[in-house]
């Protein structure tokens, strides 16, 4: 494991020693998030050291957003998932259905205003900008030049080579909006991004992917040169050593949130909360920054200008377009059937 890791273990060891008795753990803890190189950075760096410290066994259920809020749904009544990471919007959602409960003991003097939400229900854990990528080697041959805006991605060149998750995707959905934004609409108007879609980008899209692994394998196999993807996931490829490079577009880059909540039940287990704080220890930050593209949430975290990447820090960050999730929410579902039916076919 990497220096760094080591260090971040050893810290969230001693945090999590700290924070619970043993008479309140209990055996196994379900902690569901995100697959792909997310999930190997939470197996690799915070698992292992927090089943050490809490004499626990920690179980990880792998899902995009709209899988995890799916099971919550599902399991209404007789929850077994104990902490929740999902995306804002998503996070929005399932505090609306009162599936979260509130996370104890958070450093809020400490936190971004950005990350906190109301009545600790919920907490950001990192920071990512959607934006887009693109295959650096593959531009480089065929002598083009690096994307610069939303609008490129009309681009006919790109025929059946971008790729896009769908908008049940938190990435897909801010490309629609932008495409909304950027042509006289808002969040109450998204008329202007489906047609846009259905017209002008329709045909350069190879495939609406929401796996992060089938993603990645389309860039691999050289059928995918460009994408909309999010700081954390393209850093997470760009680390493996493929030719990957993320865009903030001109017209902006969109906020998204990573967010955890321990997941409100009768006999709540206090280790959600527990496992939620070592998520926001600093030298972990540090680590899904370097690994992860994760802008952190902490104030006092200094970050070393090596590091920043890709990742959405300082004027990147404050530059950032963010969504108003209490009316996309209340139209998502709509606009998933109108995807459905107009755009992807």
């Amino acid at each position: 494991m990497k220096k760094l890791g080591l260090l971040t273990a050893a810290g969230v060891v001693a945090l999590g020693a700290s924070l619970v008795p043993a008479t309140a753990q209990q055996k196994t803890l379900y902690v569901a998030g995100y697959g792909g190189s997310f999930e190997k950075t939470i197996r690799d760096e915070v698992i292992p050291a927090f089943e050490q410290a809490n004499g626990v066994k920690v179980e990880y259920v792998a899902g995009n957003s709209t899988d995890t809020l799916a099971k919550l749904q599902a399991q209404k009544g007789n929850q077994q998932i104990d902490v929740a990471i999902v995306d804002d919007g998503p996070m929005y959602q399932a505090i609306q259905l009162g599936f979260c409960g509130k996370v104890e003991g958070l450093p809020k003097a400490d936190l971004y205003d950005a990350a906190q939400f109301k009545d600790d229900k919920a907490v950001a854990i990192g920071l990512v900008a959607t934006g887009i990528m693109y295959n650096t080697k593959i531009f480089a041959e065929k002598g083009w030049a690096a994307p610069t805006s939303w609008n490129d991605l009309k681009d006919p060149k790109y025929a059946k080579q971008l790729v896009i998750p769908p908008i049940n995707n938190t990435y897909g959905l801010h490309a629609l909006l932008m495409h909304a934004k950027m042509n006289g609409g808002s969040e109450a108007n998204v008329d202007a991004g489906f047609k846009i879609f259905k017209n002008d980008i329709n045909p350069n899209v190879l495939a609406y992917e929401p796996s992060p692994g089938k993603m990645t394998e389309l860039f691999q196999s050289g059928q995918a040169v460009i994408a909309v993807w999010g700081t954390g996931r393209v850093q997470g490829l760009a680390n493996t050593g493929f030719p990957v490079d993320f865009v903030y577009p001109k017209e902006g880059a969109v906020t998204l949130l990573t967010t955890a909540c321990p997941i409100a039940k009768p006999n709540a287990s206090p280790l959600a909360s527990a496992f939620i704080k070592a998520l926001l220890d600093p030298k972990l930050q540090l680590v899904m920054l370097k690994d992860y593209g994760y802008g952190p949430v902490l104030k006092s975290i200094v970050v070393p200008p090596e590091m920043i990447k890709m990742a959405p820090v300082g004027a990147r960050a404050a530059a950032l377009y963010t969504p108003d999730w209490s009316i996309i929410n209340d139209k998502r579902e709509e606009w998933t059937k109108r995807w459905n039916r107009e755009v992807e076919r």
